[in-house]
């Protein structure tokens, strides 16, 4: 999926070109390689490590898709080799690791890496972010992020936790959105169902993040592995003159709904808008259906800044920013017994 949407990207700008693919399984990558190979000019290389591809030359810039637990070793190799990183959220999966990391970018490397944030790209989040700004549902006072999964992680997946590995990206949409850092936050979190069919290792498979912001604001996070009917993929935003709702749950992730209303009594909606998604023609991972021209135009900004030679729009510092988030309300875990909140 990275892979034709790095080379869709790169063709479209005429100003780059996928030059290799780095897979352990050098086979999968030749046989990728040769998928992609009629859409361009010039060859696709393959290599098993990242070393070797570093040691070649054929690239300036790379996109990281790696496990979590080797973003921090390739992304410090391909910065050290010159080269300019996309890198797959999270950061690394720890906030101590992503705190180290960060403090070796900002020191040696402060504008190599774009940290993944997809939704950023989203054109009915960029959409809701318009509606929400200029005021059409007023001041805005709740914000509800949604992410469940159809299924568990796969076997052997390994999880530094649901809320690190999944709510990553609702916190960042929300820190987005808001342009605020909350004050507080909590977590609620139980095994309910999806754990005991895979041999993944996770702390919960639902999850809820709470957060506490000054001046009247609040926002959710929910998180889950056990949507078994399809992905779902919501947003939220309350103010005081109506709510703005992005997307709903149809088995249907080739259309994102974006629909505003106002109070009961108006007829008509404040906004409403539909945005066609991309449809692939094969079976792809149920987050592409729903975010491939998210990935598309994210990659396509990352070349594009690469060319020009200028700073990312997001950064590891954003990463460490959500994870701060995240980790205040791991700290807090709510349950039976205690009902404390950490401040941030």
């Amino acid at each position: 999926m990275h892979a034709l949407h790095t080379q869709e990207a790169a063709i479209e700008s005429d100003q780059a070109q996928l030059s290799a693919l780095v897979d352990s399984d050098i086979d999968r990558a030749r046989r990728t390689a040769e998928l992609l190979a009629p859409a361009q000019k010039t060859a696709i290389s393959v290599f098993a490590t990242v070393e070797d591809l570093i040691d070649s030359g054929v690239a300036d810039a790379s996109v990281v898709c790696t496990p979590t637990d080797a973003h921090r070793q390739h992304a410090t190799l391909l910065a050290q080799a010159g080269q300019r990183i996309l890198l797959e959220k999270p950061l690394t999966g720890t906030m101590q690791a992503d705190r180290e990391f960060a403090a070796w970018l900002d020191q040696n490397y402060p504008h190599a890496v774009m940290l993944a944030f997809q939704r950023r790209f989203d054109g009915a989040l960029q959409y809701a972010k318009q509606l929400m700004e200029s005021g059409t549902v007023g001041r805005v006072f709740k914000v509800v992020s949604c992410l469940e999964d159809s299924s568990p992680a796969p076997d052997g997946y390994n999880s530094s936790g649901i809320l690190p590995d999944m709510s990553v990206h609702n916190v960042d949409e929300i820190l987005w959105l808001t342009g605020q850092t909350p004050q507080a936050a909590a977590v609620i979190g139980n095994c309910i169902y999806s754990r005991k069919l895979s041999t993944a290792v996770e702390d919960y498979d639902d999850a809820m993040l709470y957060l506490w912001y000054p001046d009247e604001l609040e926002a959710q996070v929910t998180v889950s592995r056990n949507h078994v009917s399809g992905y779902r993929v919501e947003t939220w935003i309350y103010g005081e003159r109506g709510q703005i709702h992005v997307g709903r749950f149809e088995q249907n992730h080739h259309e994102v709904v974006v629909e505003a209303y106002g109070r009961r009594h108006r007829k008509e909606p404040l906004a409403f808008q539909r945005f066609p998604q991309r449809q692939y023609g094969e079976a792809m991972p149920e987050f592409a259906d729903r975010f491939g021209n998210a990935y598309k135009t994210e990659v396509a900004e990352f070349l594009s800044k690469c060319v020009a030679g200028k700073e990312f729009s997001v950064t590891h510092r954003d990463g460490v920013r959500a994870m701060e988030v995240i980790d205040a309300g791991m700290r807090a875990v709510i349950d039976r017994k205690s009902g404390a909140r950490v401040a941030l």
